[in-house]
Parts: structure tokens; C-alpha cells; sequence
């Protein structure tokens, strides 16, 4: 059985969180801040040709991700999600506590 990934996220003065729902293939964006809401759904909606690095810092290759394939892809689009949006990963704030204090 597939286990859940969430983490948490940022925009503004606003905290929330991505989950993802590894048995229904669905992501789930919960954040205070309808704009950013918005951008990080649009943009975890989309596939993506990323550059994947391999054996070199000179070794790339372009990739098609799909954020709701899977947890790996959806970390790797992740990784894209601030400069596309705006809407910063906090890959070491606890879920939980975001969960209890959503704004700074």
C-alpha cells in the first residue's frame, strides 16, 4: 500500500501544505491564500519538461513529469514550484505544525 507524502508550503504570510493521496493519484493544496492556492494547483495540474540530472554536472536530460503520477514526480516538480509561482516549499517546517499556526 502507497503511503501519503505531504509537506509544507508558503506564500505571502500564509502557511499551508501540498498532500498527496498515493492511492487516488490526487493532490490536495491547502493554503490560505486563494492566489497562491490557485498558482500551486495550476502548476501541480500541469506536466512538465524538466532537466534531470545524471552522471555530470553536464549531464542532463529533459524529462516529461507529471506531479500526480507519483511521489517522486511530485517532488520533482516541487523543486520548480517557487520560481513558477511563487509559492515557496518549506521541505523541513513540520506539516503538523503549519497545521496549528497558519500564517507567521
Amino acid at each position: 500500500m502507497a503511503e501519503n507524502f505531504s509537506v509544507a508550503i508558503s506564500y505571502g504570510e500564509n502557511l499551508g501544505y501540498v498532500e498527496y493521496d498515493a492511492a487516488n493519484q490526487k493532490i490536495n493544496v491547502v493554503l490560505g491564500d486563494e492566489i497562491g492556492k490557485r498558482k500551486a494547483e495550476e502548476f501541480l495540474a500541469q506536466v512538465h519538461e524538466i532537466e534531470i540530472p545524471h552522471e555530470t554536472l553536464l549531464d542532463f536530460t529533459v524529462e516529461k513529469i507529471n506531479p500526480q503520477a507519483g511521489v517522486e514526480d511530485l517532488k520533482l516538480a516541487l523543486t520548480r514550484l517557487w520560481e513558477a509561482t511563487g509559492v515557496h516549499v518549506d521541505w523541513s517546517r513540520p506539516v503538523e505544525y503549519v497545521k496549528l499556526h497558519p500564517h507567521y
